[in-house]
C-alpha cells in the first residue's frame, strides 16, 4: 500500500518548496497547505514581521518568498506564533494557499510520479 505524498512547486522558477506526506507531514485545511518545517526543501521564507489575527486560529505573521534571480513574493506564506491549541496541525507550520497562481500542487504515490491538482 503506497502513501500519498504532497509536491509544492514555485511555478515561476520550477523550486521545488515542500514535499511530503500528505496527513500530519502536510496537511490540508480550509483550502490551504500547512506544511512541517521537515518538509520545507527551501529556506526562502522570510518572516517579515506583518501581524494577522484569525479569530478562532489566533495570532499569526505573514511571511515572504524570496529566492534567487525571482522577484520577492510578498505575504505569500504564514506562520502561527501564537496558534489555537485545539488546531495542532496548525502549529509552527508554513501555512501556504493551495490555489496560488505561482504555485503548483501535486499529490502522487510513493511508487508515482507527480500528478498536479
Amino acid at each position: 500500500m503506497s502513501k500519498t505524498r504532497v509536491r509544492i512547486t514555485h511555478r515561476p522558477s520550477g523550486t521545488v518548496l515542500a514535499d511530503g506526506p500528505l496527513g500530519w507531514g502536510i496537511t490540508p485545511f480550509e483550502g490551504n497547505l500547512y506544511i512541517r518545517r521537515k518538509y520545507l526543501l527551501t529556506d526562502g521564507f522570510r518572516v517579515n514581521f506583518l501581524p494577522g489575527l484569525c479569530i478562532y486560529k489566533f495570532l499569526y505573521v505573514w511571511m515572504d518568498l524570496v529566492l534567487p534571480g525571482q522577484p520577492k513574493i510578498r505575504n505569500l506564506g504564514w506562520l502561527y506564533w501564537l496558534p489555537n491549541p485545539l488546531l495542532p496541525f496548525i502549529w509552527y507550520r508554513v501555512g501556504l494557499p493551495a490555489a496560488h497562481p505561482d504555485l503548483s500542487v501535486g499529490q502522487y504515490s510513493c511508487d508515482d510520479s507527480p500528478q498536479e491538482t
